[in-house]
Order: C-alpha cells, then sequence, then structure tokens
C-alpha cells in the first residue's frame, strides 16, 4: 500500500511541476493609498481564478492575465477597502491604483470554493473572519470564534472530549468516540484534520477563516454534513516582513507570536510562525493549595513556497504544537436526587463516608479532587501543496500526514474522595491524506470543480480506569455487608486496548452553469466509500484476591472483561443542487436542495452487556442520512451594508448519538443510532458602516432541534433507578440546542498618530449571547444549562507597520456560567460543570516591519 502512495504521489508531483500555461500577457501597475504613499504587500489578484501576486516594496506589482483582453482585478490591503478594477481592452501602460481607507465596508473575498471570489456573490451560507478581525478580538481558537459567529458550538471538556458544532449539528453531545466521523470538515490550508482536539489549540498566523454553513461534500475531499472551517494561513511572501506581538493579562496570562517572512532564493520563499500561551490556573484545588486549569499552550509553523515557473506554485508545510496545562478540571455543579433507593443517593453515600464539598456554590471554583488533572498533547504534521495553472483553472495536489498524541489524567468522580483513583484513556491518532482537484472555466458559462480525495486513519488507545477506597459505598447496589470488605475494590480496574483502522475514499465535484448572467444553476454529486475495522480488548485486574463467589460477582458488578471485534464498509451517493438568482448588484438570492450522510460508525469504548456479556449489535452505528433544504437572500440594501438571511430544513435519519451508561466499565458512554431528527431555523447577518468613523457588525440564529423519534433513549439523570431502562424523548429537544444565539458588536474609529506612526484609535465592544440548552441526550432538568451573554471591550492604537497596542477585556462583567453539564460516572445524582472564564483582562503590543 505504501509503495501506491509513493507512485500516486510521484506521478501527480510530476504532473504538477512540469504543467505550463500556453500563453502570457503581463500587466504592471502601482498601489498606493489616497496620500499617493505607495502600499507593499498588496494583494492583487485575477478574478475568478487563483492568479495573484502582491505588491513589491515600492507598491508595484505585474501579474500574467492569461491573454485575456476583458479581466477584472482584485485589490486587497489591510486597513483599506477592498477595489475591484476592470480591463476592457488591451492594457499597455502600468495601472495606478488607488485605494480608499477602510471607513467604507469591506467586500470580503473568499476561496472556498476553490476560486477568488466575494462571499456576497456565493451562493452559499458562509461567515468569514480576518486574521486581524481574530486577534483584534482576542479570538486565538475555535473556542472564541464561536462568539463572533454565533451559528458554531464548541463543547469541550477536555482537548480530547471536544466537539464543534454548526447549527447545532456534528459531534454528538458528550464523550468523544474514535469510531464515527465529525460532522464539520475543519480544514487548513486545504489540509483535512480529522481530530476535533485541534479546535482546542491557539490559531498560528492565521490569514482568514471562512465558515460554511450546511452539508459541504462536493467541494471539499472529507464529507460533511453539517459545514466547514476552511482556514487559510499567511504564505510566504519574497517580500521582507515581520510581526511580533505580546500580550500580559491576569492570572499571569503572556501570549507572544512572532512571524517572518522573506525570499531565500531567486524562486524560494519561506515564512516560519510561532504562537505561545500561558496563564495561571482559574479554580482553586482546596487540597493541593494550587490554582488548576492553567493554559499552556506553544506551536511552531514553518513553510516553504517554491515557484518554479509562473504557473507553479509548491509550498512544503510542517507543524508542531504541545499542551502541557494543569487542567480542564470540572466544579461539582449540583446533585439531582434519582428513583434509586435512599441509601444510593449522593448525599447519603457522602454522608456515610464523612465527606463534606468544598463548596455547594459551583462558581466560588473550588474543589479537591484528589486524583491530578493532566491534559498533555502533541498535534503536528507535513504538507505538500502543489498548485499549477492549466488552461482556465488550476490544477491543485494536497499530501499530508498528520499525527496527534493524548496523555490525560483526570478525576471523573469530581470529589476529593478515592472513588475513580485513576481515569485516564491516552492514545495516538495517525492520518494520511491525498487530494487531487482541479477548478476553474470549462467553457464562458460553465465552470466548477472536481476531484478525488483519499484518507487512512488509525487511532490507538491505552487506557486506565481503576477504584479508590471509596468505590465500594458509590457502586454498592445491594444491602449486603459484603460490600464493606476490605479492599475488595481497592485498586480493581481495568486496562483498555482498543484500536480503529479506518479508511475513506471519494469522487467528487460540483458545477456552475450561468444559464443567463443573472440565472445559475450548481449541480454536485459525491460518491464516497468507508470502511472501519475495530478492535477492544478489556482487563480486569487488581483488587481482592478472593475465591468467593458472592465477591466476585460484586466485583463483577463494577467491572468486567469484554472483547470483541467488528469491521463495517459502506458506500453512498450524495450531492445537492443550487438555484441562484442576482436580481441585481445589490441582491442575490440562492435555493438548496443536498442530500448528504455521515459514514458508519464503530462502537470503541464499550458495549452495554447482557447476561454479562457485550451487547454486539451495538457495535456498529448506521450511517446518517441527511435530507437538506435551504434558502437565502444576500443584500447591500444601501451602500456600506450588508444584510443576509437564511433559512433551513436538516432531517436526519439514523442521527448518531452520545448516551449514557450506568456502568462504569463502558467509559461513561456510547454510541447509538435515534430514528430521526429534525433541526430548522433561521440566520441573519448584518454589518453597517455608518459613516468614517462607526461601524456595526452582527449576526443571529434561530435553532430548533428535535428528536422526531427517540424511542430507546437513555434514562435523564433523576430517573436512574426506574424500573425501566430507556425512554421515549421523541418530541424532546436535541443536546446542545439554543432556541437563540447573536453575537453584536460596534467599533469607533479616528486618524490618529503613536510614537511617529500614522494609525487608527479605537474603542470597541462585542457581545455574545444564548438562550438555555439541554446538556444531556435525554432531556434532564437538572442539566439545562442556562442561558447568558458577556461583553468584551477593547480600545488602543492599530497601525499596519510599526507599533500598535491594545487594552482589552472578556467577561466584563464578571458574568457566572456554564459552557456545559455532565454527569458523574455510574449515575449516583452528582454532575459537574464546565466553567466560563472569570473576568480578564490585559494589555497587547504588536510590533510590524
Amino acid at each position: 500500500m505504501k509503495t501506491i502512495y509513493t507512485k500516486s504521489i510521484t506521478i501527480i508531483t510530476l504532473l504538477l511541476f512540469f504543467s505550463v500555461s500556453n500563453a502570457q500577457n503581463t500587466l504592471k501597475g502601482n498601489v498606493k493609498n489616497s496620500q499617493d504613499q505607495s502600499l507593499p504587500g498588496a494583494n492583487v489578484i485575477l478574478k475568478g481564478t487563483k492568479y495573484n501576486t502582491t505588491t513589491d516594496a515600492n507598491g508595484n506589482f505585474s501579474i500574467d492575465t492569461k491573454d485575456k483582453t476583458s479581466f477584472s482585478l482584485l485589490i486587497q490591503y489591510v486597513g483599506y477597502k477592498t477595489e475591484e478594477i476592470t480591463i476592457t481592452e488591451n492594457q499597455t501602460a502600468p495601472l495606478t491604483i488607488k485605494l480608499s481607507e477602510e471607513n467604507e465596508l469591506v467586500e470580503v473575498v473568499i476561496s472556498s470554493r476553490r476560486r477568488i471570489e466575494k462571499a456576497q456573490n456565493v451562493p452559499i451560507p458562509i461567515s468569514v473572519v480576518s486574521g486581524k478581525q481574530a486577534e483584534q478580538a482576542g479570538a486565538f481558537n475555535v473556542n472564541r470564534i464561536k462568539e463572533l459567529i454565533p451559528s458554531v458550538q464548541l463543547y469541550s471538556s477536555n482537548p480530547r472530549n471536544t466537539g464543534i458544532n454548526i447549527r447545532s449539528l456534528g459531534s454528538p453531545f458528550g464523550l468523544t468516540n474514535d469510531g464515527i466521523d465529525p460532522g464539520v470538515g475543519f480544514y487548513i490550508d486545504g489540509v483535512y484534520y480529522a481530530r476535533p482536539a485541534i479546535t482546542t489549540l491557539d490559531f498560528i498566523d492565521v490569514s482568514q477563516i471562512e465558515v460554511l454553513r450546511g452539508p459541504q461534500g462536493t467541494l471539499f475531499g472529507k464529507n460533511t454534513t453539517s459545514g466547514a472551517f476552511n482556514i487559510t494561513t499567511r504564505k510566504p511572501s519574497f517580500t521582507p516582513a515581520a510581526d511580533f506581538e505580546v500580550s500580559y493579562g491576569n492570572y499571569s496570562f503572556l501570549q507572544a507570536k512572532a512571524s517572518i517572512t522573506g525570499a531565500i532564493a531567486k524562486k524560494i520563499a519561506g515564512r516560519i510562525s510561532f504562537s505561545g500561551t500561558q496563564r495561571d490556573g482559574l479554580i482553586e484545588n482546596v487540597a493541593t493549595g494550587k490554582a488548576t486549569n492553567t493554559l499552556n499552550n506553544q506551536g511552531i509553523r514553518g513553510q516553504l513556497l517554491f515557484t518554479p515557473t509562473e504557473n507553479t506554485n509548491i509550498t512544503l508545510a510542517a507543524d508542531i504544537t504541545t499542551q502541557r496545562p494543569d487542567g480542564y478540571a470540572q466544579v461539582l455543579a449540583g446533585v439531582a436526587p434519582t428513583q434509586r433507593a435512599a441509601y444510593r443517593q449522593f448525599n447519603q453515600i457522602i454522608a456515610d463516608l464523612n465527606y463534606t464539598l468544598p463548596s455547594t456554590n459551583p462558581f466560588d471554583r473550588k474543589i479537591d479532587h484528589d486524583t491530578p488533572w493532566r491534559s498533555g498533547q502533541d498535534i503536528g504534521g507535513i504538507s505538500l501543496n502543489v498548485d499549477t495553472k492549466i488552461g482556465g483553472g488550476t490544477l491543485t495536489s494536497t499530501t499530508a500526514w498528520r499525527f496527534s498524541t493524548w496523555d490525560p489524567s483526570n478525576d471523573r468522580d469530581f470529589t476529593g474522595l478515592q472513588v475513580l483513583a485513576k481515569s485516564q484513556n491516552p492514545n495516538r491518532h495517525e492520518q494520511f491524506t491525498q487530494e487531487v482537484r482541479y477548478a476553474g472555466e470549462i467553457s464562458p458559462k460553465l465552470s466548477g470543480v472536481g476531484g478525488i480525495f483519499f484518507i487512512d486513519q488509525e487511532v490507538n488507545t491505552y487506557g486506565t480506569e481503576e477504584s479508590g477506597s471509596a468505590q465500594w459505598r458509590f457502586s454498592q447496589s445491594t444491602t449486603s455487608t459484603k460490600w464493606q470488605t476490605p479492599g475488595l475494590f481497592e485498586g480493581y480496574g481495568i486496562r483498555t486496548n482498543a484500536g480503529i483502522h479506518s479508511v475513506s475514499a471519494a469522487v467528487f465535484g460540483q458545477l456552475d452553469w450561468a444559464i443567463t448572467d443573472k440565472l445559475h444553476i450548481l449541480p454536485g454529486l459525491r460518491y464516497n466509500y468507508d470502511k472501519k475495522d475495530a478492535d477492544y480488548d478489556r482487563a480486569t485486574y487488581g483488587g481482592l484476591q478472593t475465591t468467593d463467589p458472592e465477591l466476585i460477582a460484586l466485583k463483577r458488578l463494577v467491572y468486567t472483561d469484554q472483547s470483541f471485534s467488528k469491521n463495517t464498509d459502506a458506500t453512498d451517493f450524495s450531492g445537492n443542487l443550487t438555484l441562484s438568482f442576482k436580481a441585481s448588484d445589490r441582491i442575490n438570492a440562492y435555493a438548496t436542495y443536498a442530500k448528504s450522510y455521515k459514514p458508519v460508525g464503530v462502537n470503541v469504548a464499550g458495549l452495554p452487556t447482557v447476561s454479562g456479556q457485550p451487547a454486539l449489535d451495538l457495535a456498529v452505528i448506521k450511517p446518517e442520512k441527511v435530507q437538506h433544504y435551504e434558502a437565502g437572500v444576500k443584500t447591500s440594501p444601501f451602500n456600506n451594508t450588508i444584510l443576509n438571511l437564511t433559512f433551513f430544513n436538516t432531517d436526519i435519519t439514523d442521527y448518531q448519538t452520545n448516551v449514557q451508561a450506568a456502568e462504569l466499565g463502558v467509559n461513561r458512554g456510547y454510541l447509538a443510532n435515534a430514528d430521526k431528527v429534525r433541526v430548522r431555523g433561521a440566520e441573519l447577518d448584518a454589518s453597517f458602516v455608518i459613516n468614517k468613523n462607526f461601524s456595526i457588525n452582527g449576526a443571529a440564529t434561530y435553532t430548533d432541534g428535535k428528536y422526531i423519534k427517540f424511542t430507546n433513549a437513555p434514562l435523564p439523570l433523576e430517573e436512574t433507578g426506574s424500573s425501566v431502562s430507556f425512554k421515549d424523548v421523541s418530541g424532546s429537544s436535541l443536546p446542545g440546542v439554543s432556541k437563540w444565539a447573536g453575537s453584536l458588536g460596534g467599533e469607533y474609529t479616528t486618524d490618529a498618530k503613536f510614537f511617529g506612526n500614522l494609525g487608527k484609535f479605537f474603542v470597541a465592544v462585542d457581545s455574545y449571547a444564548r438562550s438555555e440548552f439541554s446538556s444531556s441526550p435525554s432531556a434532564s432538568k437538572y442539566l439545562v444549562v442556562d442561558g447568558y451573554a458577556i461583553f468584551n471591550g477593547r480600545l488602543g492604537f492599530r497601525a499596519t507597520e510599526g507599533l500598535s497596542i491594545n487594552f482589552w477585556g472578556r467577561n466584563l462583567l464578571n458574568k457566572d456560567y456554564f459552557e456545559q453539564l455532565l454527569p458523574a460516572g455510574g449515575n449516583a445524582g452528582h454532575y459537574a460543570g464546565v466553567l466560563g472564564d472569570q473576568r480578564t483582562y490585559g494589555i497587547t503590543l504588536k510590533y510590524s516591519l
């Protein structure tokens, strides 16, 4: 297999390397601002293609127009409005282009459809955050991005157990399971990242973040049912440049970033970027006297750009990021009375053990956990991207290898008692991906993208879960005095060896047929093959060694041996059809139907038992089948105004969900299918530039997500111990779904001078709010996260070159709120909360050369 990979990659690379275009026609020009000052590093793009260049130190540029006599150029520069220049005849004299400062609404340019075009012209609901916007808002990872794009939800009890959703769909709510694929694609520079843990890491030198909503299986290599993050980093430049940034804040927050780029040889440019973040803990562990939930991230990314011809770019990139926080501890948030006997209620259990909680108010931010929290993570990889211009388009090959390792330690009983002395599931993930696609014009009225995609990935987990001295009381399910046998459960645990190997291959494509200048039809198709092989082996160890059958039976009520192997494969045809009508320059309407799917899954975190044997019928999880409808309109009702509205409806059959298990040995959850769910709603995006000083932006989303039919759902926490094992929750809300969510921000700017640098003084306020949502697969009144709103602010001075300064504050009103609630293993009635950060503030200094 490796020989096939090597030969395929070699052939593709040689083909792309030696491909050249047939004709060339170079246009030259100069880019300046309104004060006739040259703008070095401005981006100049041949519209509708991937041809682009940047201006040199004197603001000059030259670009190959591919012998076209009629074309348009897009000119972009940070802090200035994007300009579009149309050329209708042969242009021989150099152009002089003047950009207006950013006191007008910037028309965002995207590349999600594998060509450069304005976001307002694309018939896809898409939100765009520039790297500059993310920096200014302090959004250095995806968890912060959700405050700018309310259709995005991210739930994380630690980096490993992270789920990212768009429109409340994508990942099942709860603990992560390697046996299913995420429904939200995550791409950085065209490379697919299969592990959702990447979303907890710091962005490194990001240029732009594009968030596409709805199924995206005909534009991207990996099929995704809910949307995609398309992130691009800043590329190497032959023009020398450097940025240095450092931030200081309370709780000893320290963040440093640096990026340096320039020419290495005549046709080789490089860029190296670094990001590091540290912060003291936000929760006090009264047992150790130390604060926990620290930040400790470091990442580095290097790129080499080789331009053997004007038509071919080859980029080699490598990155490595490490996380070593003392953290992701959850605070005990409350206790739900269950239907178990009185002696099995949490409060009675801890009273019998003479234990008192350090606080009954979770927002005191106090814990006494006796097992250390460790969340060590390494993620990295290498990629080779080759772009070559052929005919009216671009042939692209993206080859990548990536890895991630996870080294955790958790206190999953959330108390200072030795219930679970160990709870850790370290693993290693590796993936190889290859994508080849062509995007461009086929004829004057027909353009599109088509490609092939392959991914091979493997995850191996070596877990340990071990009981402590208090396990007997939490597991006690009868009044037998033998539960109190000294040492019966102490040191008794399970060692797990689980692995999954998955392969996916696909052919995909989408056309854009211009029936008229205003009316376009966009059909897309995808064929996919998925195969998964899973092995699970769990063996008990330790505890009291005995031949007493009663004592052995008690031990088996806590942990049992379990082993199984499963393999499955499936194929699928999916696709979409979009109708787009551009009524005028200010109105673009569209409607989409999509048939999509999420691949077949396999349980690799243990199975419930029936008569002591694993329920193998639950090992394979059916693929999700998605029917999606969408209609929207993108408008610019007035100058410097954007107002976009989208309506959507998604029906899913065999919805893959994470359900809670009462058995400790099932790792507190397993995967199952709900018969049918439906998510429908509306989204509003708006941006207004009131005048040269004031601008406002906002977004709002209404989401109604329900189980249409789910008759074998797990019991809610408070119904644990009832006479039935499952519950019909048809008609109830999906977990993680807020009816309402929104963001609103405004900024005031004015021309200023700081330490001799020309720039702008700014004051800005951003807010983010969401209504209440259920935090359990079967709605529990105790696991409802209350709605909340947070406000962030910043003020300072920013300049394109030289020194910028930014004073910032987050959660200015110091709002206490939960991001997630989750029950403890074993369902004794107590549950924990992932706390939102309290008020933080600081200063950021940036220097650009």
